[in-house]
């Protein structure tokens, strides 16, 4: 007979002491056994791998299995029966690398993603304090098959409500990890779980801001801001408007890399933007050091223990500046605005501060050059720029001095915006 759901309930109980079977029509061997106290399971019977005559093995209890998954079932272990497999031993191989992959946990793939793959890469150490900082705590225990897109989902949302920014920066990195991960295959992982996960879709449209220049009364309450806020968060932002450097070009900063006696600061090209090979190689950049700079480079601390300029390890490590520093600076920068404001007897609650991110620093201060007459060889010189076509692949020359002569522009422009002329001053209170 072929056997439903409803012929298998109404199959009465065997006599006292005996069993009976009732095979299936549409599958070889299969069939439903059923006891004297009405129990009824499964079975495959047929002759397996090493014997000579046909034996009965339970493929699962009736109601702990359906009959569709009881039939393939009982198909799976014909077909490896027929390729000299027996499912016994089948089902050994498969609880064993279960258990292997539950070993693989995602602690032990991300060490070896750290130490294999991060240390080559300009941002390495960035990605690594982000991976310790957000997703150890979380997954660090969860066997690396089993992360899946709920999990990136949710971890991401939540990131989302303290920052937009800092959530899409971690979300490329877990799915730049999880592309390594399905590369390698010890790792038994054939496909990532953000491979449908978008950064719009779990946190919406960014503000873009490819066009943003900060005014001059923005800057003013930048700068006024930063000397506010404590180390190392305040200096850093100074030498960020000081330098027109990236963020993590000047957080990441050595005191290995400064020549006092020269006056100079040369970032090693490991730490600069581009490839280790290919068309944007990166270079080795060297930074003027005006008055200015090293005004800021003289209050800070200097450690025993380790060469990092800004540092909350005693110099063993570089700091962390993330979302949430950026939204203090914003909301002092607001504060100051509204205090302008007031001064010019304008109405405060009408001052907001458009979006921007610390890359439109430098964007300010390249349009900055521009209105002092630097040459367009010093601005992108200053901004670390590669040289377009032919002269940057031949030209090397590093503008050192008018590189420094545009720094020194700069200083003197950015000290008559953050300290006007006394007729000019206007006091305010403090807001940060």
């Amino acid at each position: 007979m072929t056997l439903t759901p409803t012929k298998i309930a109404g199959l009465k109980p065997a006599l006292l002491g005996q069993r009976y079977q009732v095979m299936d029509a549409l599958v070889p061997g299969f069939g439903v056994r059923v006891t004297d106290s009405g129990n009824r399971t499964f079975i495959l019977r047929t002759r397996y791998p090493g014997s000579d005559t046909p034996s009965r093995r339970e493929i699962g209890k009736v109601g702990d299995i359906t009959l569709t998954d009881a039939r393939d079932k009982a198909r799976m272990w014909r077909d490896l029966i027929r390729h000299g497999i027996d499912p016994a031993v089948q089902a050994q191989r498969d609880r064993a690398t279960e258990i292997e992959k539950r070993q693989l946990t995602f602690e032990a793939v991300v060490s070896d993603f750290i130490r294999d793959k991060l240390p080559s890469e300009r941002k390495g150490k960035d990605a690594e304090r982000e991976i310790k900082r957000d997703l150890l705590p979380k997954w660090a225990s969860k066997a690396i098959t089993e992360i899946t897109d709920r999990d990136v989902s949710a971890l991401i949302k939540a990131k989302g409500r303290d920052g937009k920014v800092g959530a899409r920066n971690l979300l490329a990195l877990i799915k730049r990890f999880f592309r390594w991960v399905c590369a390698q295959p010890e790792y038994g992982m054939a496909t990532s779980p953000c491979a449908n996960i978008r950064a719009s879709d779990l946190l919406g449209d960014m503000p873009r801001s490819a066009t943003r220049v900060l005014s001059d009364d923005e800057l003013f309450a930048l700068w006024r801001v930063a000397s506010r806020m404590p180390y190392p968060a305040g200096p850093a932002y100074r030498l960020l408007v000081l330098t027109a450097l990236r963020l993590n070009e000047v957080v990441d900063a050595s005191w290995l890399e400064f020549n006092a006696r020269d006056r100079i600061w040369v970032i090693p090209e490991a730490r600069m933007k581009g490839r280790n090979s290919g068309k944007r190689q990166a270079r080795s950049h060297a930074v003027p050091l005006t008055d200015d700079i090293l005004a800021v480079l003289e209050i800070l601390p200097r450690w025993n223990a380790g060469h990092y300029l800004f540092s909350t390890s005693a110099g063993e490590s570089p700091a962390w500046i993330g979302t949430k520093i950026k939204q203090r600076l914003n909301k002092g920068m607001v504060l100051t605005l509204r205090a302008l404001a007031r001064q010019r007897g304008e109405n405060p609650s009408h001052v907001s501060l458009p979006h921007f991110v610390n890359h439109d620093i430098r964007r300010t201060v390249r349009s900055q050059l521009s209105r002092l007459r630097v040459t367009e060889e010093a601005r992108e010189a200053v901004l670390a720029h590669a040289r377009p076509g032919i002269k940057g692949t031949y030209d090397h020359y590093d503008y050192l001095d008018e590189k420094r002569e545009a720094l020194e522009l700069w200083a003197t422009r950015l000290r008559g915006i953050v300290s006007p002329a006394r007729n000019n001053v206007v006091k305010l209170r403090a807001t940060a």
